[in-house]
């Protein structure tokens, strides 16, 4: 996608209509980092609005969190609790915090954000760097198999069809980058939004090699934040690296 940069995706008519839409799985993935940080503390990369860690700091977690978009932490900020949650501004792949954490995570495809390989091992290597030794970093993340059934690498799906608005998902595959452009499309009477996303996804594999490379292995890898075995069918992973 020309001209795209990471932070385009999460500006201020974004964030104010982020948490309209939660995906329902919310509850499951706070009890399943609460299980893992084990009294914390915790750090979330691309915390964002704090959908997941204002409500595992209310657990009785201590979290810190990394971002690049001012104006989603700005909503976290007018949260009950998201005033004492210390938040980082800057790139997460370099973790620029101090100290150790039990419990690192990125959640929701967000390690693909990070648009190229060199990015994505950069920060397995400084969240090894700040994991205790029985610590564990847990990415939730897609698996890019379906991607690989498009027809010309291309898609357009109807996410939501109204009287008085459609929402479009329109997306372009490379499967040699190993990059999905995508736009959400908002069409109403008053005309169309654009919400554009680009991604460097990377199959699990992968994401194992990257952590071996960081000092990591992998403990453990569900389907989903219940504990699902993960399978050839399986469309997402919730994978926990440690020591």
């Amino acid at each position: 996608m020309k001209n795209y940069e990471p932070v385009m995706s999460f500006g201020q008519e974004t964030a104010e209509t982020y948490d309209d839409e939660l995906r329902g799985d919310e509850a499951a993935a706070v009890e399943f980092l609460k299980e893992l940080a084990n009294g914390g503390p915790a750090l979330e990369l691309a915390i964002g609005t704090g959908r997941i860690a204002l409500p595992l700091a209310a657990l009785g977690v201590r979290v810190d969190g990394i971002d690049i978009s001012p104006a989603m932490v700005a909503r976290l900020r007018a949260k009950q609790g998201g005033d004492q949650i210390s938040v980082t501004m800057g790139d997460f792949s370099e973790v620029p915090v101090d100290g150790a954490y039990r419990l690192i995570y990125v959640v929701y495809n967000t390690l693909f954000n990070l648009l190229t390989q060199e990015e994505q091992v950069r920060c397995f290597e400084n969240v090894a760097a700040h994991l205790t030794d029985d610590g564990s970093f847990v990415v939730e993340a897609f698996v890019p198999a379906y991607l690989y059934r498009l027809r010309d690498d291309q898609y357009v799906d109807a996410e939501a069809i109204g009287v008085d608005q459609v929402k479009l998902d329109v997306g372009r595959h490379d499967p040699v980058l190993q990059m999905l452009d995508e736009s959400h499309i908002l069409l109403t009477h008053e005309g169309v939004r654009l919400s554009p996303i680009v991604c460097r996804y990377a199959w699990p594999s992968e994401l194992d090699l990257m952590a071996r490379i960081g000092g990591l292995r992998l403990k453990e890898r569900w389907a989903g934040w219940n504990r699902d075995p993960f399978n050839s069918t399986s469309r997402t992973h919730i994978s926990i690296y440690g020591r």
